[in-house]
């Protein structure tokens, strides 16, 4: 007589939606949106050092290169929905340590904050394999970045204007942001995905899955494709406004481009579109050709530092388009069976880039100015060009847009 009582949503949870992963990714987007302009002035502040604080960002970008390669393993002992909560749960405690403003608090909060966010990303990419299907995978990035366009956009600018009123501010709201995040997960009720019976036992070694990453091409081009387009975005966010101050243009330019850049994410449905009217293919290769040359002239070209500044906006602009589509090569050609791992090896390209991207830029400054990390940049987004020449030309199209003969069918199906 009870059971009858009991809701039917409550009985049988409805299956995951596109726009249910998107309002998770736009609630975290607040989260970290906000922290992101803030916690460098904050780690200054405790440490009073820059040398100092780029050897912490250093260590911590390596714990969490390794933290994020070890989620499966931690998955196979722990059920996903907890790993997931537990990442959450280290975002608040992080975030609430920030607020003592000490230089042991503060390290620690850079070091939880910055952990729980690959955790987070490794198990909200398998999710999305779990129950989207792979010709909606484009659909799910575009929303994705569409419900997170206002947190990145507002967050960077707010963040620092609530730090100069209060300095705790910022970290109450992430924190608050990260506990929305919990409750949203929990009522959606994602469990623990989808079981997949392998036919083989597990590899007692938890980076035995490497292996498996490193015998598939596809993967490592989608996976480089994700490095290279990460480092754009680490010479843009942390090399344009020192590049802003070095010429007279004063601190806030740094923050005012990367608000205005972030402000093109609520355009990305139109870019979706235009992706559907071509291929994933001719979209990734525009976004690295474009985004390379405007990089590469704004380095190389003697032109006006404002001049500068407006190439490097315009070149982010078509990185928010490789946002979109750049990920999806990798996505589409992950196996059901390895979900999980090839989702942690596809996180690891933040850190990747976050340790490739300082130690470049340090060796061109040996011989060259600032500018010298544009036009590396630059050749990097051609590279990618280069190599994303190789991937199928209707790659995310779908199938049944016309009948395909034989031998082509087969080419698509192996895509």
């Amino acid at each position: 007589m009870l059971e009858r009582r009991i809701p039917e949503w409550l009985r049988h949870a409805p299956a995951p939606s596109v726009r249910g992963f998107a309002i998770l990714a736009g609630i975290e987007a607040v989260a970290r949106g906000i922290l992101v302009s803030v916690f460098p002035l904050a780690m200054y502040r405790a440490l009073q050092d820059a040398s100092v604080v780029s050897e912490v960002y250093f260590l911590v970008g390596i714990a969490s290169l390794i933290t994020g390669l070890m989620v499966p393993w931690l998955t196979r002992f722990i059920p996903r929905r907890w790993v997931y909560s537990i990442g959450v749960a280290m975002y608040f405690c992080g975030s609430c340590l920030a607020i003592l403003n000490e230089p042991v608090a503060m390290v620690a909060a850079l070091m939880l904050n910055t952990i729980s966010i690959v955790i987070v990303f490794v198990c909200f990419n398998a999710y999305v394999l779990d129950y989207i299907s792979k010709i909606e995978l484009g659909k799910a990035e575009t929303q994705r970045m569409f419900f997170s366009a206002l947190g990145w956009t507002l967050g960077p600018v707010c963040g620092v204007m609530l730090m100069r009123w209060w300095d705790p501010l910022p970290f109450l709201i992430a924190a608050g942001a990260s506990l929305a995040l919990l409750i949203v997960f929990l009522v959606m009720r994602l469990g623990n995905g989808k079981l997949i019976t392998r036919a083989h036992k597990p590899a007692p070694n938890p980076l035995a899955f490497v292996r498996r990453f490193f015998a598939q091409p596809r993967l490592i081009a989608g996976w480089m494709f994700a490095v290279v387009r990460s480092c754009g975005w680490w010479v843009y966010v942390v090399y344009l406004p020192i590049y802003a101050v070095e010429n007279g243009l004063g601190e806030q330019t740094g923050g005012i481009m990367l608000s205005i850049t972030n402000g093109a994410l609520f355009l990305t449905p139109f870019m979706l579109r235009w992706i559907q009217r071509y291929s994933v293919r001719y979209a990734v290769r525009a976004g690295f050709m474009t985004a390379g040359a405007l990089f590469f002239f704004a380095g190389v070209l003697p032109l006006p530092a404002l001049v500068v500044v407006g190439l490097l906006m315009l070149g982010s602009f078509f990185l928010i388009l490789l946002d979109v589509c750049g990920g999806l090569p990798f996505l589409m050609a992950v196996k059901p069976s390895e979900r999980t791992e090839m989702s942690a090896i596809y996180s690891s390209f933040r850190d990747v880039s976050g340790i490739l991207t300082p130690g470049a830029v340090w060796l061109v400054l040996l011989i060259a100015p600032l500018s010298g990390s544009f036009v590396a940049a630059g050749a990097g987004l051609f590279g990618a060009w280069m190599i994303a020449g190789k991937l199928h030309p209707r790659l995310g199209q779908a199938k049944t847009m016309k009948v395909q003969e034989p031998y082509e069918a087969d080419q698509l199906a192996a895509e």
